[in-house]
């Protein structure tokens, strides 16, 4: 395999141009002394008019279909029987480029979770400058917590469309709380959903971060670069195996950061010979670090669709797919907010054909528990990256997740069945009255229908040195190795309360601080 030239080793290699990656690598750039190169498994659009325009259209979900070329598909089980489908983004932007578009920071709750796994430059007084300052938020300017000069434009969603403002007035008659603004820490209730999607456009993260900053010349992108391992030299990482021209090169580095999402950094740190020990002796792999945390649990958010039927024909929504959004706590109240009713304005029979209206057909509710839970596991089967993982999600095991999805169904299904929302509804499609109101049968309707909010976290947990659940301190840096870090949101220990988009960013933007400034 042929190194890369002298002269040509770059101080930094970004493994992924996601979320994280983009942002890492652009904010890494700034420092004119630091020369980075950033690879990107799939494509690298190098202009706005380059990306097909069903990944710009705001009004669709790329993710949610089938035949889209810019994601890898992961074959996972939610449940023992439940065999599902995970797809993520393979594309300059990563998942931001083909998710909902849906931009909502996490909670205060959250960042005190973290900042006790991982320091306190991980609590959310120290946090939100970052969080400012990666933003540029249309509705409310520059004020103390909001930003106006960051590259991520934010636009919330408009809810003057009658399905959106029938779920507002059904909230309201149900006695829930208005909370305007979901990036503002209030308490939760309904509001529109923060996006970085603006006048129809999804903002992905190549086009917010990096596409103004490929001119530097510090800079280096490169796309459809597959990489295959981390060279480990005497305790360090040196380098990354790429596969080119239908070859294999190792591009030498001086440090090297993964950012490929939190299955893929855990699987390339597998092959690496990164990982449990036994289990990668079981699959041919040479162990060159036993870390036992990688890949050992995850955390995500069960998630189930709810369809109801409307009165005639529904408008398209012109901005965005998406409409309001409900946050309502369950029976426990020890995690405010933790589920989530999310609303679709696009039928899910046009959701996963890329079609904006669907004649006929009904419209949804993704009702999620986004309460912070660890039940998944991944294991890397052999050295061949081909192969895929074995990832198991451990979905609805215990009688608290099975509770908080059936209250999660039936908030909806109350919501369905208010005078307000009559006004637009025929009422819901599914579950049946006989199925709501029987936990046995409600639990049977949830696992035949369950599916995933694609929110996973934690497969490389950060934590301390001394904590075997850790496999990464503070600032992604890798125990027993020098030389490598993991910026994505592999590093979180537990998903948060929210979906994790805005937090995938503000990881990228987090270790850039770090790496060039030092711990705050």
């Amino acid at each position: 395999m042929p190194r890369n030239a002298p002269g040509r080793r770059p101080d930094v290699v970004v493994v992924g141009a996601g979320a994280s990656g983009a942002a890492l690598a652009a904010r890494l750039s700034e420092d004119p002394g630091r020369s980075v190169l950033l690879l990107e498994a799939g494509p690298v659009p190098r202009q706005l008019s380059d990306f097909p325009p069903q990944l710009l259209d705001a009004r669709l979900v790329p993710g949610a279909q089938a035949e889209c070329g810019a994601v890898s598909h992961h074959p996972v089980r939610l449940t023992p029987d439940r065999p599902y489908s995970v797809p993520r983004g393979r594309v300059l932007g990563g998942s931001t480029t083909v998710n909902g578009g849906y931009f909502v920071r996490a909670r205060r709750e959250d960042f005190a979770r973290w900042s006790a796994a991982g320091g306190a430059d991980w609590s959310y007084d120290r946090i939100l400058p970052l969080l400012r300052g990666l933003e540029t938020d249309l509705d409310h300017g520059a004020d103390a917590v909001h930003g106006d000069r960051g590259p991520v434009r934010i636009r919330r969603t408009d809810l003057s469309h009658p399905a959106a403002a029938a779920f507002g007035d059904a909230a309201r008659e149900l006695g829930l709380p208005h909370e305007p603004d979901k990036n503002a820490q209030d308490v939760p209730g309904f509001g529109p959903v923060p996006t970085n999607t603006v006048d129809g456009l999804r903002v992905n993260t190549g086009i917010s971060h990096l596409l103004g900053a490929l001119g530097r010349p510090n800079l280096t992108v490169t796309g459809d670069c597959p990489v295959h391992r981390v060279v480990v030299r005497e305790g360090r990482a040196s380098g990354v195996v790429v596969e080119h021209d239908g070859g294999f090169e190792v591009l030498e580095a001086g440090e090297v950061v993964l950012c490929a999402g939190a299955f893929a950094s855990a699987h390339l740190l597998h092959r690496s010979g990164i990982g449990p020990g036994a289990v990668l002796t079981r699959a041919g792999i040479p162990v060159v670090l036993d870390a036992p945390a990688v890949g050992a649990r995850f955390s995500d958010h069960p998630q189930v669709v709810l369809e109801w039927a409307p009165h005639g024909d529904v408008a398209e929504p012109v901005g965005s797919w998406l409409g309001g959004a409900l946050h309502v706590s369950s029976s426990d109240g020890a995690h405010p907010g933790d589920l989530e009713i999310l609303q679709s304005l696009v039928p899910m029979a046009g959701l996963t054909t890329g079609r904006t209206s669907v004649a006929g057909a009904p419209l949804a509710f993704l009702v999620s528990v986004q309460t912070p839970r660890t039940s998944g596991r991944l294991r890397t089967r052999s050295a061949d990256a081909t192969d895929p993982l074995d990832i198991d999600y451990g979905y609805l095991r215990t009688a608290g997740d099975r509770r908080r999805m059936r209250e999660a169904v039936r908030v909806t299904a109350a919501l369905l069945g208010t005078a307000a929302f009559g006004e637009v509804a025929s009422g819901l499609a599914d579950p049946d009255a006989t199925t709501l109101d029987d936990d046995r049968r409600l639990d049977r309707w949830i696992r035949a229908g369950l599916g995933t909010a694609q929110h996973t976290c934690g497969t490389v947990p950060m934590g301390p040195a001394d904590d075997a659940r850790a496999a990464v301190d503070g600032y992604g840096r890798l125990y027993g190795l020098s030389g490598l870090r993991v910026a994505d949101t592999s590093i979180l220990p537990t998903a948060p309360l929210r979906g994790p988009a805005a937090t995938a960013v503000l990881i990228g933007e987090f270790m850039a601080r770090a790496m060039r400034h030092g711990p705050h």
